[in-house]
């Protein structure tokens, strides 16, 4: 379902990225480690459109979305994309519900229907009770429960996420950890994830080790 042909990356006249190879199969959980500095989060970004290669080619459903304008980029990115990162990134002024909602009003999705929609996403990460309540009430496992939803809102093709259990502490990363093998398990959502967290990554189906700019 996602394709990266030989992917080069440089920041002036340092190559982090060093033809970079390799696919993800739908409903696929694929897990990215290495020592900081690997090229990971780039690599990531890049997948993610967020971050343009200076070589190569990422395919996702069969689009090339390097060819595609500034516009049509990121209306591609909203529809198929969604992103988890270590900070949850959520709108201090909303609460959980209108916060899951932005993406699919952002896609000119009717706003009762995104509302509905939100609420079944509260329900599908077990944040049903705290849909009212604003990110500063919420701990920080709700608050990534939240940001998880929210990255599912327009049913993308696949979930990025860049180390999102770095910032809890060990309970609550084993929550979290659980819940992206959950909602696999109950939507057949594609994840890919940047972590450090060893057991995340032997859990996962399939985990590609970096190291300089490339797979080892």
């Amino acid at each position: 379902m996602i394709r990266v042909d030989n992917i080069v990356k440089r920041f002036g006249s340092l190559e982090v990225l060093h033809g970079i190879s390799m696919s993800v199969e739908r409903g696929e959980i694929v897990s990215i480690v290495g020592a900081s500095g690997a090229g990971k989060s780039t690599l990531l970004q890049i997948i993610g459109t967020l971050m343009k290669a200076d070589a190569g080619e990422v395919l996702i459903d069969g689009v090339s979305p390097m060819g595609l304008s500034d516009r049509e980029l990121a209306a591609f990115r909203n529809k198929h994309i969604g992103f988890v990162f270590q900070f949850h990134h959520l709108l201090e002024e909303f609460n959980a519900r209108e916060n899951i909602m932005m993406p699919m009003l952002i896609a000119k999705v009717a706003r009762k229907d995104a509302e509905r929609r939100a609420d079944e996403l509260l329900a599908l990460v077990g944040m049903s009770h705290r849909a009212d309540h604003k990110p500063s009430a919420l701990s920080g496992g709700e608050q990534q429960r939240v940001a998880i939803a929210r990255a599912l809102a327009n049913n993308p093709s696949v979930v990025l996420a860049d180390e999102p259990t770095g910032n809890l502490d060990s309970h609550t990363r084993d929550e979290i950890q659980s819940l992206f093998f959950e909602l696999r398990e109950r939507t057949g959502q594609t994840f890919i994830i940047v972590t450090h967290d060893e057991k995340l990554a032997e859990q996962s189906d399939r985990k590609i080790v970096m190291n300089d700019g490339s797979i080892l």
